[in-house]
């Protein structure tokens, strides 16, 4: 099987963003716009240079992309849109990748861009009745885990907490992050009870947002005479859930697949990792993922993250843009968010956020169905 590595390779050369927010007024073009004006001035290249464009959303309807670009420019640009619940931008991300790593185009882009919609789930839609209603619902499932892990490995509400204190203190010095506000474990538990130990500063806000991520081939990367940081993307790699075996959740079984033959396929181990964006929409999340990806291991998440492990400073940083629970997860645009985090990270242009020495990164997504998705990417 040919694999992203053994194809062209492929290079992240620009990125940019529209921060995340509430609910608002503002236009999914001012958006979606705001966040490709950034990734042209990134890469230093202009929006003619582009042959394709692969866009995220799963709120804004029909046509969104096309639609989008029509405002800046009638190129003949090749677009195609992309929904894949929680995992559109991501998904978008690596078909961009691919485009360009087959050789049909030089220059690619991926682009997520969502306003708060109705999000309609086809499950609604399957014309099969279930025993309860709430059983498709990810809220309920995380936190019946969570009560039982606290049976299980002493998981406490403390541990939760810290996840969630850690990503929002980072995402206090994210300008793009929803949430800009450190937040003491304190202050976590004392937030508005949601369902079991979780309270609403544990769990990912719904909102709006862009990002844009440009890719090119080598080739590419000389004619444009691109003098930035280039960032070659290893590996891209999405599966879909089996059936459950025992009581690990199908979304984790499946993040733990796609780790492996992400990690194979871009021809490293988790040891080689320095920073990590991982799909925390709730705290029991991250320190799930953390054991599943092999950072740490299994059973010991939480003595990992109390250790200060997945701090900024520590062995691998995770989440350091403030992940879903406090930069956001407007849905279209959050992999191309996390794209945009790993490659400011591995440029070293993350500021007060800046693990040190960053030179291996990889973003996960998981979307509803459960598909899971992860990109690995390196400072060459």
């Amino acid at each position: 099987m040919t694999v992203l590595r053994d194809m062209r390779p492929v290079y992240v050369v620009g990125v940019g963003m529209h921060r995340y927010q509430f609910a608002s007024d503002t236009n999914y073009i001012h958006m979606g716009l705001t966040a490709l004006r950034g990734a042209l001035k990134d890469a230093g290249v202009d929006f003619p240079d582009i042959e394709s464009a692969f866009v995220g959303c799963t709120g804004i309807g029909m046509a969104a992309g096309r639609i989008l670009f029509s405002h800046i420019g009638w190129t003949g640009l090749a677009v195609t849109q992309v929904e894949n619940a929680s995992a559109s931008g991501s998904s978008a991300f690596q078909l961009a990748c691919l485009e360009v790593a087959s050789g049909r185009r030089e220059v690619s882009m991926a682009l997520g861009v969502d306003k708060y919609g109705d999000q309609v789930r086809a499950v609604a839609k399957e014309g099969v009745n279930r025993l309860s209603d709430t059983a498709t619902i990810p809220l309920v499932k995380y936190a019946l885990l969570a009560e039982y892990l606290k049976k299980e490995k002493g998981l406490t509400a403390e541990d939760l907490a810290l996840v969630a204190s850690k990503n929002h203190t980072n995402a206090a010095d994210n300008p793009y992050a929803q949430f800009q506000k450190p937040r003491s474990v304190a202050d976590v538990l004392a937030s508005k009870p949601v369902m079991g130990d979780f309270t609403s500063l544990m769990c990912t806000p719904r909102g709006e947002g862009a990002a844009a991520a440009i890719v090119c081939s080598e080739a590419a990367l000389k004619r444009l005479q691109i003098s930035g940081i280039p960032v070659r993307v290893l590996s891209s790699t999405l599966e879909s859930e089996r059936p459950q075996v025992g009581r690990e959740m199908g979304s984790v079984a499946v993040a733990r697949s796609v780790a492996q033959r992400t990690y194979h396929e871009a021809g490293i181990t988790a040891e080689d990792l320095q920073v990590v964006e991982l799909h925390d929409a709730f705290a029991i999340e991250e320190l799930l993922y953390t054991e599943t990806f092999g950072l740490c291991k299994t059973g010991e998440g939480h003595f990992w993250l109390r250790d200060g492990a997945s701090r900024i400073g520590g062995q691998c940083a995770v989440n350091s843009s403030g992940g879903l629970i406090a930069q956001g997860h407007p849905l279209g645009p959050t992999g191309v968010g996390q794209i945009h985090e790993i490659v400011q990270q591995l440029r070293g242009q993350a500021g007060p956020r800046q693990q040190p020495d960053a030179r291996v990164g990889m973003a996960h997504m998981i979307g509803l169905g459960s598909i899971a998705i992860a990109h690995v990417l390196r400072r060459d």
